[in-house]
């Protein structure tokens, strides 16, 4: 007889670091499987050719990873200069060669030519969507479709690396920015062309990869061992204000109402506690000077 595995109701956040070769998606569903979690999400696709840091988030920690998805992420990429390929990485087919003769101050000098706001138009490898279908699909059927340039934000380029056809740069980047695309079109700004040979995430949201597992160290860990590496669900919306209820007020929280609560209360997001600290999820304050829930979270075991 088959007996089936038993939903864990817990909450927390994981920093995993992504090995390569695994879709977004196949790492979630594999740490999913090690924590027996009733409910996980991810918070912002990888390539399945890059590695590093992806928050996963289980639970009550899911309604915040959204503040995850529109965060600034810090990347250390390599690029193979000399040789262009159809996805821009070393996953798609060689469409052209050409010689290397570049030094480090050319390629310094196009860097900064890359700092700031930039247009980029997303590539034909990648999950957006046209009437319905992902790009990469209609690249998969050698179909063209054209695409609007995007504004993204380039924080900070540093060149980490140089050889003689090999480049390591260290990026800092608003969301939705394509490093793909970004190392496609430095290396036809350098004339030689270049495509990714490496990708790995270092930062997002203010978390680091320094604090990330892997898959294989989970593996070694107890379920308590495992459960003890979570981070509390208010992790994800540590920069807003933070405002503590006495035990009345988050009682009537709890059910829908808006409280009041003395005192100075700042304008936007707020991060609610009760008294005990327990984290009671996120509210606003409202035209008539209440404490109003927005998004709250349910009383379950939470890291």
């Amino acid at each position: 007889m088959q007996f089936k595995r038993i939903k864990r109701p817990i909450s927390g956040v994981l920093l995993l670091d992504k090995p390569v070769g695994f879709s977004s998606n196949q790492a979630l569903q594999q740490v999913k499987r090690l924590y027996q979690a009733a409910k996980a999400g991810h918070t912002g696709t990888l390539d399945p050719f890059a590695t590093g840091l992806l928050p996963i988030c289980f639970g009550e920690a899911t309604k915040f990873s959204h503040f995850l998805l529109d965060a600034d992420k810090t990347y250390r990429a390599t690029m193979r200069l000399g040789v262009t390929t159809t996805t821009g990485d070393t996953e798609g087919e060689v469409l052209a060669t050409a010689a290397v003769d570049v030094s480090r101050e050319q390629v310094e000098k196009v860097l900064q030519r890359f700092t700031g706001d930039i247009l980029q138009v997303p590539p034909m490898y990648s999950a957006l969507k046209h009437q319905g279908k992902a790009l990469y699909e209609y690249a998969r059927e050698g179909v063209e479709i054209e695409r609007a340039a995007r504004a993204v934000t380039i924080r900070r380029i540093d060149l980490e690396e140089i050889s003689e056809q090999s480049v390591v740069i260290r990026v800092a980047c608003s969301k939705g920015t394509y490093i793909r695309t970004l190392a496609e079109d430095i290396g036809k700004a350098l004339g030689c062309g270049a495509h990714l040979t490496q990708l790995r995430r270092l930062e997002t949201g203010g978390f680091s990869l320094e604090h990330a597992v892997t898959t294989e160290q989970l593996e070694q860990l107890s379920v308590e061992q495992r459960d003890a590496v979570l981070q509390s669900p208010d992790v994800l919306v540590r920069d807003f204000p933070a405002v503590t209820l006495d035990q009345d007020s988050a009682y009537y929280l709890g059910r829908g109402q808006a409280v009041w609560k003395s005192g100075l209360i700042p304008q936007g997001w707020l991060r609610l506690y009760e008294e005990s600290g327990r984290f009671l999820g996120l509210g606003e304050l409202d035209a008539d000077g209440k404490v109003a829930p927005r998004r709250l979270v349910v009383s379950e075991k939470i890291s």
